[in-house]
């Protein structure tokens, strides 16, 4: 009987080492595939080369694992389908997130039908998450499940992918702990068994966001103004969910000129570092950008209520539903536990559907909720679906 054929997408890390490991002790034909993706020196932090170093480690695995391997440039696309958007969505004053976007433009798109067009039966990744396949009302579907390792989770990042994507996905480390995978690469004396995980910009590496952002976004001074507490009293939040998602709208006279920057669009809510602004008895934090006006709204204290609101609305054309059957109908509500960045521990929440879009309602106000991000909402450990905040 022909095996079936995985090709597994080796980043030169740990995980997607160990992946490919056990997809051939479970006597798959394994191949192995580097994915060279946009990459600009003028834009790191370090003199070094992290795709060549990348590139070179996930070359030795494939030795060492005795499977074929091969390099695939693709600059071109992650250029136009990543980078571009990332400008344009900063300049719109929105705060993109590139990882989501790596994995359901490049990775589970581009990369996919490239491993399709090989002749593979699935592609394979080193995600932390986990698939199942079930019998439903409407035919076999997939679950997409975080993985074990809470610590480790990566389902946010998969939020946007598709029934026809999952089913030719396998996720051979969703079900270990991030020490099993090391123990594993250790005991296979893997080159990458010590090697940290990658920081940064999905594929890019080290990158200062700044440096990024000024190839074509250019500096313009503005005004930092910050906005006193009491401008918030008698403004109780959540009086009405379908007041811009309850999006307070500041102006220039609401508060204070405390200083000024080189760029609203430099900016994203919540952010502490890079204002300049000191001699405040607490922090600010940034809670709001008019990048039309080039103003930066912030707050004294990670408590300022500037920060928080109760929720949040999706366009409908942004919503996504990885399982279709269980999309919630208009008129009805959805309890669910949401997200609305990695790594934050689920909320409690409320789906309900709009004929303008889907608005998200949370038991407690969430700090920082940004446009542009992505919110995934979750049923237990299963990933229903996600959506662009708007």
């Amino acid at each position: 009987m022909k095996k079936k054929r995985v090709i597994v997408g080796l980043s030169g890390g740990v995980d997607s080492s160990v992946a490919a490991y056990l997809l051939k002790q479970q006597d798959y034909e394994v191949i192995g595939l580097f994915m060279k993706n946009w990459h600009d020196e003028s834009v790191t932090l370090s003199n070094d080369c992290p795709w060549l170093e990348d590139s070179n480690d996930a070359m030795l695995v494939a030795e060492k694992l005795g499977i074929p391997f091969q390099t695939v440039d693709l600059s071109a696309e992650y250029k136009e389908r990543i980078v571009d958007y990332m400008f344009d969505e900063y300049a719109a004053g929105r705060t993109p997130n590139p990882d989501v976007l790596c994995n359901r433009e490049i990775k589970f798109d581009v990369f996919l039908k490239i491993a399709l067009s090989l002749g593979a039966d699935y592609v394979a990744t080193g995600h932390y998450c986990q698939k199942e396949e079930i019998d439903t009302a409407v035919g076999k579907l997939c679950r997409l499940i975080s993985g074990a390792d809470g610590n480790k989770d990566q389902s946010y990042f998969l939020c946007q992918l598709t029934q026809d994507q999952l089913a030719k996905t396998l996720f051979p480390i969703g079900h270990l702990q991030k020490a099993e995978v090391r123990k594993i690469a250790r005991e296979m004396n893997l080159v990458t068994a010590e090697k940290k995980d990658s920081q940064g910009l999905c594929f890019i590496g080290k990158v200062s966001l700044p440096d990024f952002l000024q190839q074509q976004l250019k500096p313009k001074q503005g005004k930092i103004i910050e906005i006193p507490e009491d401008f918030y009293e008698g403004r109780e939040p959540g009086q009405s969910l379908f007041d811009q998602s309850q999006k307070t709208t500041y102006q220039t006279g609401d508060g204070k000129i405390v200083g000024t920057h080189q760029g609203a669009h430099f900016f994203t809510i919540g952010q502490r570092k890079g204002l300049a602004v000191g001699g405040t008895p607490e922090p600010l934090f940034v809670i709001d950008t008019d990048v039309e006006e080039n103003i930066v709204f912030v707050g004294q204290g990670k408590d300022h209520p500037g920060l928080y609101r109760k929720a949040l609305k999706v366009k409908t054309d942004e919503v996504h539903w990885v399982r279709d059957d269980l999309k919630t109908p208009f008129g009805e509500q959805m309890p669910v536990m949401a997200r609305i960045r990695y790594r934050q521990p689920l909320q409690k929440a409320t789906l309900i559907p709009q004929t303008d879009g889907l608005y998200v309602r949370f038991d407690q106000p969430q700090s920082a909720i940004t446009s542009g991000q992505f919110v995934a909402w979750y049923q237990d450990a299963e990933l229903l679906g996600s959506g662009v905040i708007g």
